[in-house]
């Protein structure tokens, strides 16, 4: 395959593939957090008010947008690969940007639910094509910086969510993030196709976005495994810890209230910093795997602190949530590893189905939590899944190939 035509080292930051991917990425994760934050008031607004009503319902409701992204992860994965990362990373976006508007018409929960799922199909596809887009296009020795860019950018639509979540109704607040994903939908003029793809489609007799390739070598399963296992834990923190903080804080004999919307805006700050120093740390020590390793230690440390403190302030509490969420925050680094493992015929399939199977992990999480937390309660329960999510991560991470600077312009043989 001839060399790919990249982007100069100094319009880095000003790339409208770097710039569009990253405001993508905003709306998406804006839409992700905003049900974890609006969860409690949108459910009672719609009659439901007992406490493990408002439990049961949210779970319910945060696995359907959890299956949506992962049905929506292999079908966009896929027409990634045949028809293109632009295509998926546009029509996700409108997708998602329609299921929001809709979502602040519902009157009853199954209604809900629906359009939490089609919300999920919507939010699979933009981070997948982005990364894979902005991989594909940037030197090598940079790309870990543009990945670095669409992330910290993009994680921090959480902030925005939680503030459009205690600052108006939670109907008002779907309605912005559908308006705020039509207005990036007039941005995408100058973004274009990425090059390795294109000779790639040109190119006959390629197999492009065969999504069962990965489960039909073991070599390339294992490694397809891996990347997905080590991201567990962002979202075992995010989708236990952060949604069901008003939970654990009732648990861990708190005096004050924790507000879910603040819990998941803090934790999405340390997110924010987690993301630009794991993205550039990769960079500076020209390793993704070390950094990695570091968060997951990291990680495990203030997980144990959350469930083993007692009576913490609110402040303290909040100032926790951060924490938690720099420690995890190396979701750049991760789904860069994953779109660094494969080759250009299925590295968008890889690349957006592993971060979607990761976070729909939340599921089997959610209710395993569900179905152990009466017997042998929050905490025990919250403390089980983190060592289990966390052990593995860390036996994965160890044994996945090291790809910092790995030339892109290969083929998988399918």
């Amino acid at each position: 395959m001839p060399a790919e035509k990249t982007v100069s080292n100094k319009n880095i930051l000003f790339n409208a593939s770097v710039i569009v991917a990253a405001l993508g990425y905003f709306v998406d994760i804006y839409d992700l957090v905003l049900f974890s934050i609006v969860r409690i008031p949108s459910l009672r607004d719609l009659g439901i008010t007992s406490q493990a009503a408002l439990l049961e319902d949210g779970v319910m409701l945060l696995n359907m947008q959890m299956l949506g992204m992962l049905v929506g992860g292999v079908a966009w994965g896929i027409l990634g690969d045949k028809r293109g990362r632009l295509s998926v990373l546009f029509g996700s976006i409108f997708l998602y940007s329609v299921a929001n508007i809709l979502n602040g018409f519902v009157t009853t929960i199954p209604m809900y639910a629906f359009l939490r799922f089609v919300a999920g199909l919507g939010l699979a596809g933009e981070l997948g094509a982005g990364i894979t887009l902005v991989s594909e296009v940037l030197p090598k020795e940079k790309r870990g910086y543009g990945t670095m860019i669409v992330a910290t950018i993009g994680i921090s639509g959480a902030i925005l969510a939680g503030f459009v979540g205690e600052s108006f109704g939670w109907r008002t607040a779907y309605f912005i993030g559908g308006g705020l994903g039509f207005l990036l939908l007039f941005l995408r003029i100058g973004v274009y196709e990425s090059g390795m793809f294109e000779h790639v489609k040109s190119t006959a007799h390629v197999t492009r976005g065969n999504f069962l390739s990965l489960f039909s070598n073991g070599k390339r399963f294992r490694k397809y495994l891996k990347c997905i296992l080590v991201g567990v834990p962002i979202w075992y923190v995010v989708g236990i810890l952060i949604t069901f903080s008003p939970e654990f804080g009732v648990e861990l004999g708190m005096e004050e209230t924790v507000s879910a919307a603040k819990a998941v805006s803090f934790c999405y700050l340390g997110l924010v910093v987690g993301d630009f120093l794991s993205g550039f740390l990769s960079q500076r020590f020209k390793s993704r795997r070390m950094i990695v390793l570091v968060f997951l230690l990291l990680t495990g440390a203030f997980v144990a602190f959350y469930l083993l403190s007692r009576n913490l302030s609110l402040d303290s509490f909040y100032i926790l949530c951060v924490a938690l969420g720099l420690a995890s925050g190396y979701w750049a680094v991760f789904v860069t590893i994953a779109a660094e493992q494969f080759g250009t015929n299925i590295r968008a399939t890889v690349t957006t189905t592993v971060p979607n199977f990761v976070r729909g992990a939340v599921v089997p999480l959610t209710l395993t939590f569900e179905a152990l937390k009466d017997s042998w309660g929050i905490v025990p329960t919250a403390m089980a899944l983190g060592a289990l999510c966390l052990s593995i991560a860390v036996a994965s991470i160890l044994t996945l190939e090291e790809t910092y600077s790995k030339d892109l312009n290969f083929l998988e043989p399918i």
